[in-house]
């Protein structure tokens, strides 16, 4: 109990700063652009109801979950078959380093001429932006399996998928948790990015259009929607890797004390 009271207080001391500085900086403001802080709470209920909650914030997340799951299962499959087998490695490398280069939001307008301006478009540019962490952290985290525990396997004949599970993706896991995380975050970025250009709902559609409407107050509204979205998604995260990786984290804790 005094350990899940001390990683709340560490988990919301900050936030709590930033608000509190929030409130007092703009706190008698005057800029239209810069409303009070108790303005936009005062704003915040009567903007997101129920029915805007399941039109906008609804959407916008399963457009993120699937473009996330989609980058997940590529990252970690492409990943795991480039960093196993040198020769694709030396195939795949130049190709992957031009499509890396280029940023996603600069490809909306092809995507659109593929994909059309519905979900599909929006998904695939969460996909294309989330995939690179994924993959070049799989990449590496494959290529870095220990060789001993790799020459234990083979002379206890564990090959193929066997292998692959109990050692190699085993091993990569936390590169790949690593990967995961960065791709949440650019996730989040591309969501709103992809509502910005036809779309007729989602946060990014409706903060754009409160922009657009001089209504600045229920603007506010939406970016800290956004914010507290990304906030409750990576404490999930958080509680995902901890379970998932909870041997790795004991192996961890045992080191240090020893």
């Amino acid at each position: 109990m005094r350990r899940l009271l001390v990683t709340t207080v560490h988990l919301l001391a900050l936030p709590a700063v930033l608000v509190a500085l929030w409130w007092a900086a703009s706190d008698g403001s005057t800029d239209v652009y810069w409303p009070p802080l108790r303005t936009v709470l005062r704003t915040f209920p009567h903007v997101w109801t129920g029915q805007r909650l399941h039109d906008d914030l609804l959407r916008s997340v399963l457009r993120l979950l699937a473009g996330y799951a989609l980058a997940t299962a590529v990252g970690i499959g492409a990943g795991t078959a480039i960093g196993s087998w040198r020769r694709v490695r030396a195939l795949c490398e130049p190709v992957l380093e031009f499509l890396r280069a280029v940023p996603p939001p600069v490809l909306v307008p092809v995507i659109m001429l593929f994909a059309g301006i519905g979900d599909g478009m929006k998904i695939v540019v969460i996909a294309g932006g989330c995939v690179w962490p994924v993959l070049l952290n799989t990449v590496e985290g494959v290529r870095a399996v220990d060789p001993v525990l790799a020459d234990t396997a083979r002379s206890y004949g564990i090959t193929g998928v066997a292998r692959l599970r109990t050692l190699v993706l085993r091993s990569a896991s936390p590169q790949i948790f690593a990967g995961l995380r960065q791709a949440l975050s650019i996730g989040i970025i591309l969501m709103v990015i992809s509502e910005m250009f036809a779309a007729s709902n989602g946060l990014g559609f409706t903060v754009v259009q409160f922009q657009r409407g001089f209504a600045i107050p229920e603007m506010w509204t939406g970016i800290l929607l956004l914010g507290l979205l990304g906030f409750a998604l990576s404490v999930v995260f958080r509680l995902v890797e901890r379970r998932a990786l909870g041997w790795y984290h004991g192996r961890r804790a045992t080191t240090r004390r020893s």
